[in-house]
This record gives structure tokens, sequence and C-alpha cells, in this order.
């Protein structure tokens, strides 16, 4: 790393990059080929993943008590909030694929080299504070509704929330202000990461891209949206265990979507054995 740099890239500057209107057909051939990336050496995608389950069944295990029962969805549910930089590792495997390069499980550590890897850092604290605000908003929002005391078990607390009124009301409010900061986090973060593992652009123009990626294609990225909301559901369904694949295609995918919506630069950004 030649030099600590975090809001500009490696020239001090703050750079614009181009992005492009894409279609539908766009997102489920990136998902195609996310597939491909994942069937070609499954093996290190699965060590990866593997991770992701795990954490899933620990978070329900640590919140299995009365007193912390209330934030066992949100816990489970605002892991997707920090996916994107959970998955940094699954766009480094594409880009050294995509790049002829070897493309072992042990490269998705190579990340720590990336010389936009305090700006990477920079994106993955915001998501990490996205993520505390989201807990404590469902906290305070479950808190207003029925009060600091604990449930009194797990099936009281099952039968409060699913046969009374306060109970409907937190699934449905709950479940928008869950969607305000999912909306947040892929406006802001879509192609940030790739982008910035591609390119050492800084945090800023990783962050502004994605936005301006979201603005071009409203349509098409709600649909990304939708489609990563229901892998992640679909995934977590057999005790989180389905994550080991969905994530590592949905990761893949992303650095797919991201080659296609936003333009190359003129000269290649990363060196081809790097």
């Amino acid at each position: 790393m030649a030099s600590f740099h975090v809001i500009a890239g490696a020239s001090e500057t703050l750079e614009h990059t181009r992005v492009r209107k894409i279609g539908i057909s766009d997102l489920f051939d990136a998902l195609r080929r996310g597939v491909d990336d994942f069937m070609v050496k499954p093996s290190h995608i699965v060590f990866l993943c593997m991770i992701y389950p795990l954490v899933g069944v620990v978070l329900a295990t640590w919140t299995s008590g009365a007193n912390a029962l209330p934030l066992l969805f949100p816990l489970v549910s605002g892991f997707a909030l920090i996916g994107p930089f959970a998955a940094i590792g699954l766009y480094e495997i594409s880009r050294r694929r995509e790049a002829g390069l070897d493309a072992s499980w042990r490269h998705a550590f190579e990340v720590r080299n990336s010389p936009a890897l305090p700006a990477i850092a920079a994106v993955g604290i915001m998501l990490f504070a996205i993520f505390i605000a989201w807990l404590l908003t469902a906290k305070i929002f479950y808190e207003q509704l029925f009060g600091p005391a604990p449930p009194a078990s797990l099936s009281s607390f099952i039968a409060e929330i699913f046969a009374t009124g306060r109970g409907w009301t937190l699934i449905v409010l709950g479940h928008a202000i869950g969607f305000v900061f999912a909306v947040v986090v892929l406006c802001t973060t879509v192609v940030a990461f790739p982008l910035l593992l591609d390119r050492d652009v800084g945090a800023y123009e990783a962050i502004h891209t994605s936005v301006r990626v979201v603005l071009a294609n409203p349509i098409v990225m709600a649909v990304w949206g939708l489609i990563v909301a229901v892998g992640l559901i679909v995934g977590s369904l057999p005790v989180f265990a389905g994550l080991a694949v969905v994530l590592p295609v949905l990761g893949h995918a992303t650095w797919h979507v991201y080659r296609k919506v936003v333009e190359a630069p003129a000269a290649a950004p990363r060196p081809a054995n790097s």
C-alpha cells in the first residue's frame, strides 16, 4: 500500500466512474455467471460460506433465552445489511477467475493486499454502523409496543407476536422499517465493494457510484434487491444451511452485475497478476 487514503483514490483526487443502464435479462445472466463461478470450484466457496450458516445457528442459540428473543429476527434479517461486506472474498475470487488467474479459496484473502483496503474498511464500518442502528431501532420499537419486560417463554412470545394486534403491528411496521434500512444499504453499496476491489477510487466514489447505478436503473436494482432478499429467505429456511449455496452464488453474481453496470476504465486498474 503506497499511501493511506480513504475518501479519494490513489491519485488523491475524486474520480468519476461511468455507469450504464442494464435490463432484467442482465440480472439473470449475472446469476447464471454466479452459478458458474460457484460450480467450477465449489470446495473453496463452501469453506468460506459455511461460516454464515454457523453464525446464523449461533445467533439463534444466543437469542433463545427470553431476554434476547425479541432480537432474534432483527439479528438474522440484519445480517443481510452487512452481506455486501461479508461477501468481499467472493468478489475477489470472481475477479481472479475473470482475469484467468488461480481462484482457489486461499485467494479470497488476497483482499488484504488491495491498495483500496482503507476505503473498503471505511465502507464496511459504515455498514456495521447501519446494522447496529437497525438493531437499536428494532429494540426500541419492540419496547414501545410490548414494554421493557422480556417474554415469559418462547411459546408466549410467538403467541404474542402472531395472535395479537400489537404483534401484527410489530410485524408490518417492523418489516417497513427494515425495508428502509435495506434500501439505504442497496443504494450505497450495490457495487461499492466490487468497484473498490477493481479500482482504487476511494470510499466516496464507491458509494457515489452505487447511488448513481440505482438512480440510472431503479427498476432493475429493485428487482436485484428482491432477488437477494428472496434468496436469503430461501437459504435461511433449512436452519440457515442453504446459505452455503445462496450466499456464494449471490456474491459471485454481484461481481457480474458490477461488470455489466459500471463501464470499464480506459486502462486496466489492477495488474493481471495481482
